[in-house]
């Protein structure tokens, strides 16, 4: 499950993550990289980095970035740093 992804694109949340053939080269921001690493490498993502982009356009820039974490952990704010990117964040119980 995606938080803010919706059925099955848009949203308010980070929806991009490598679906669909796109996204960046690297296993931490591409979903279908990160599973061929998993398959091929016997190497499982621990989480994966979605982007929002402004108004789901990428030629516009980036909105905020968002861990994607293992269920049922879920991405929790450190409390310091910008809340807009992913390495203030941390996948977590979500009752810690």
């Amino acid at each position: 499950m995606v938080p803010g992804l919706q059925h099955c694109g848009g949203g308010p949340g980070a929806n991009s993550f490598g679906q669909l053939g796109q996204g960046a080269p690297d296993s931490q921001h591409n979903m279908e990289l990160a599973l061929v690493e998993w398959v091929e490498k016997g190497t499982a993502p621990s989480e994966i980095v979605a982007t929002k982009y402004v108004d789901d356009d990428p030629s516009k820039g980036m909105k905020f970035t968002r861990p994607l974490c293992p269920y049922p952990q879920v991405a929790k704010f450190k409390g310091t740093g910008d809340p807009n990117d992913a390495v203030n964040f941390v996948c977590a119980s979500p009752n810690q």
